[in-house]
């Protein structure tokens, strides 16, 4: 994108967060903190809102150390008001009263899905506990990728009140973080939701980011790419719907 079209949408998505805020009488926003590009533009566009009751946080759950450096690096340059809160032990003591009992599934990678979106899911409820303790609203990172191919936890990064990068293929994203100046380091490392020891988003889909904004955008990919994007958009069509429910009593 373009440096001018950039800015426009900056002031666009500053001008909306806070048209949410005051839809909802609330005071500011938290975020989640990852040291990923996603929550890095996200910090860096809270910031450039000046609000003064926005928040990140940063929520270790056994995680890479190097994680935490990145996003440092991040409130380095946004001076958001932040706290860092260690989810490793709840993690501990929630996978040995649930996962011990032989309930993640019958196969390793059954349990390492499924325990990956627990940890997902524990950083959704800390987020809430502290948005609800600070009158604020919970925002997302995801981008309209990770969207459309429902590469989110559903109620664990799904779980929020306001999802600015949602029209932005990852490309744009990235051209977001260069325009708002999130560190190099930051923009040239692999995406990952650190979920478990060297996972990758592309490892994990099977497509590399340029093939799916490639794919999404309409644009000519190959029948596999066509195929993997279908399968992965398909599979996850419940994430991206309201809970279903039965005809009304009072029809009946």
């Amino acid at each position: 994108m373009k440096d001018n079209k950039l800015s426009r949408y900056v002031d666009h998505l500053i001008e909306w967060l806070h048209e949410e805020r005051k839809l909802r009488h609330l005071d500011g926003f938290v975020v989640g903190l990852s040291g990923g590009v996603d929550s890095a533009v996200v910090s860096c566009l809270l910031a450039r809102a000046d609000l003064k009751n926005s928040f990140a946080v940063m929520m270790p759950c056994h995680s890479n150390d190097l994680d935490l450096l990145d996003a440092q690096k991040v409130l380095d340059i946004c001076q958001l008001d932040h706290a860092t809160i260690d989810l490793s032990a709840t993690h501990t003591t929630f996978y040995q009263t649930v996962g011990a009992q032989n309930l993640y599934g019958k196969t390793d990678t059954d349990a390492r899905v499924i325990d990956g979106n627990v940890r997902a899911r524990l950083r959704m409820v800390t987020l809430y506990a502290i948005a609800q303790a600070r009158n604020a609203l919970v925002v997302g990172t995801d981008n309209q990728v990770e969207w459309q191919m429902g590469y989110f936890t559903k109620y664990g990064d799904g779980g929020v009140d306001v999802v600015p990068l949602f029209h932005l293929m990852k490309d744009d994203v990235y051209d977001l973080a260069r325009y708002l100046g999130v560190p190099a380091s930051i923009i040239e490392k692999k995406p990952s939701g650190g979920l478990w020891e060297s996972q990758t988003d592309e490892g994990e889909i099977g497509l590399s980011y340029t093939e799916m904004n490639r794919a999404l955008r309409g644009e000519p990919v190959s029948a596999e790419t066509s195929a993997i994007i279908k399968h992965w958009h398909d599979r996850s069509r419940h994430k991206r719907e309201m809970p279903k429910v039965p005809k009304a009593f009072a029809d009946f």
